[in-house]
């Protein structure tokens, strides 16, 4: 046996700085791994990079490691974390029923549970009945934020429900589905790790098994921790930019978007609500569209999220200027003019994740967005921009909305508290 080599040893025992040979046994892979030897026979300047990706050998002059697990979001506080909080990489939105008969005690009960727990979970301790600590110690930003739906605010406190406090009205482009739809109990759980996400998700729901049941779960990503720069708009699974026209968290137009600050009424002081819809993207159709006529139906450029009419993705669009031919250059069936308000009070904050899940027969892929918009006043900021994005976006002709749930989200809590105290007093 020959002296074995520590793990981050170079192949072979060779000189870092020379190339390394693609393993004989790398070949059984296929055309990728035979691809990339022929590449970089041919001098490609990403070859090497890929190969080393290949083979498990860090980037020259970048750290092996990133740690970032050990960053905790405070649960307590005047408003719920997860909502100004940037958005973690990985997030799952569950909505539960409340078992039948269930009581207002019993409802006040569970909400305590919940809100310990999410709060030890939040900074890295172990929840009470924890049986896997150990995953608990790595919160990674974890947040946990609660939303309360018509049949939860009906069984506490049926006089202060919110008047926008209900499913939707009938959008024709709706295809919606029950396993998407609706519920009692929203928890929205975001972390930038995938364990992370998992522990959380399956403690709460121990706490709530005897409530509660699962109405629908839905899993979502956006890229890793670190890819990308702090602040960068998202991209969605169609390549465009999605979120650009987000007002910037602790500006005065966020406070008014998201809280009412004073101009929009909210439900109630440091509350606000959520709508999540499950849209569908048709990536296999999307294939067939050339780049010209992708960011004709967006409005934007693929390469920077910048309109058509501009150069910066944060240029303001100009609806009225015309190609050579006479046409407007943002077309007015795009979806940057169809989700552009002329009423600057119907604007939202986007908090949107990816989804991919396993496709079906025939598919190559079942992706698209779980679209998730905060604002103070439903009825008065989300449903009028739905409403013409239903009536005439090009976007349409590759997406359907196949889930839709509106909840109420109640202020935070302090320490000794509980989420939705407010609604028992």
């Amino acid at each position: 046996m020959g002296k074995r080599q520590p793990a981050d040893a170079p192949a072979g025992g060779d000189d870092p700085r020379e190339p390394r040979k693609l393993p004989r046994r790398g070949l059984l892979f296929g055309g990728a791994a035979v691809g990339l030897g022929a590449l970089a026979a041919a001098g490609a300047p990403f070859a090497g990079a890929a190969v080393g990706q290949l083979t498990g050998n860090p980037a020259p002059d970048e750290p092996a490691e990133r740690v970032h697990g050990g960053t905790a979001v405070a649960f307590y506080g005047d408003r719920q974390a997860g909502i100004t909080t940037p958005a973690q990489a990985h997030g799952v939105f569950v909505a539960l029923d409340l078992r039948p008969g269930t009581t207002r005690a019993r409802v006040k009960a569970l909400l305590r549970l919940l809100s310990d727990d999410a709060a030890n979970l939040c900074a890295g301790t172990p929840a009470l009945a924890d049986t896997e600590a150990e995953l608990a110690q790595v919160p990674a930003r974890l947040t946990v934020t609660f939303g309360f739906g018509p049949g939860l605010v009906a069984a506490v406190a049926p006089a202060r429900a919110p008047g926008w406090l209900k499913p939707l009205p009938a959008f024709s482009i709706d295809r919606l589905q029950p396993g998407f739809s609706g519920g009692d109990l929203l928890l929205q759980i975001c972390a930038d790790d995938p364990v992370t996400v998992a522990h959380a998700q399956r403690m709460l729901l121990k706490d709530s098994r005897s409530f509660t049941t699962v109405r629908w779960v839905q899993t979502g990503f956006r890229r890793s921790y670190g890819s990308e720069k702090s602040g960068t708009t998202m991209r969605n699974l169609f390549g465009q930019v999605d979120g650009t026209s987000n007002p910037a968290p602790d500006s005065t137009d966020h406070e008014r978007v998201v809280w009412g600050g004073g101009d929009i009424p909210a439900w109630t002081d440091n509350g606000t609500s959520v709508v999540i819809r499950r849209i569908a993207m048709n990536l296999d159709k999307w294939d067939e569209v050339d780049r010209v006529g992708r960011e004709d139906a967006v409005g934007r450029r693929l390469s920077n999220g910048a309109p058509l009419t501009g150069e910066q993705e944060h240029d303001e669009p100009d609806f009225t200027a015309m190609s050579r031919h006479g046409f407007p250059l943002i077309s007015d069936v795009s979806h940057l003019r169809r989700a552009r308000p002329e009423d600057s009070s119907q604007r939202i904050f986007r908090r949107a994740y990816n989804y991919d899940a396993a496709p079906g027969a025939g598919g190559v892929s079942d992706s698209g967005l779980i679209f998730v918009s905060y604002q103070a006043d439903v009825k008065k900021q989300f449903t009028p921009i739905q409403r013409r994005l239903a009536e005439a976006d090009m976007l349409n002709l590759w997406t359907t909305p196949v889930g839709s749930a509106v909840f109420a989200v109640p202020p935070g809590c302090r320490e000794g508290g509980f989420i939705g105290e407010l609604l028992f007093a």
